[in-house]
């Protein structure tokens, strides 16, 4: 997915100046495609030259006027054209999965810290995608259109965030046992702590 299309699909939520999407996709669709303010206005710029946006001076009382984009019929028909089209299926890349792997070559103690503070960011992570929930979506089945839309992206969300934290505690519970137990050097065939 090419940033384009998150802040297409943002824009048709909602008209905004780069500032609001910038606010407004940190607090959203940033949860699952990360974008810096400063790209986000240079692709704005690019999108809008592409003519898939269009853009309204708005004047700020005691500030310089703003530039509100909005989609406009070729923002939607790329949008559309990139909906219908095939989605990457690849794995994400997970650095951790592969410390973990490795873990026979390396302190355990060390990585079992760093698995504990990644479960810590995905538990804050859940807990926020929860209190959105409850929030945002007190009555899911009574949703339709956007609305569900974002619900269902918020499930994956939910369901993504509470798998990884599963994940690490299956993790510690398997290696913490081995962080402080003797283990066998495979190059010297001895037992070492």
């Amino acid at each position: 997915m090419a940033l384009e299309h998150a802040l297409l699909v943002s824009l048709t939520e909602r008209a905004g100046s780069g500032y609001e999407l910038a606010r407004r996709f940190d607090k959203s669709i940033g949860f699952f495609w990360r974008a810096s303010h400063q790209q986000i206005y240079r692709v704005l710029k690019r999108m809008e030259e592409s003519g898939w946006l269009s853009s309204e001076a708005v004047a700020q009382e005691g500030r310089p006027d703003k530039k509100v984009y909005s989609v406009n019929e070729a923002g939607r028909a790329e949008l559309a054209r990139w909906i219908a089209a095939p989605t990457d299926t690849s794995m994400p890349r997970n650095e951790l999965g592969v410390k973990i792997r490795a873990a026979a070559h390396g302190d355990i103690g060390a990585l079992c810290d760093e698995v504990v503070r990644h479960r810590e960011q995905h538990n804050q992570r859940l807990e926020l995608f929860r209190l959105i929930e409850k929030r945002d979506f007190p009555a899911p089945e009574q949703l339709s259109g956007t609305p569900l839309h974002q619900y269902l992206v918020l499930r994956a969300g939910i369901r993504v965030e509470s798998g990884f934290v599963e994940w690490c505690d299956e993790v510690l519970q398997a290696l913490q046992p081995r962080a402080t137990a003797p283990h066998a050097d495979p190059k010297k065939g001895e037992t070492q702590r």
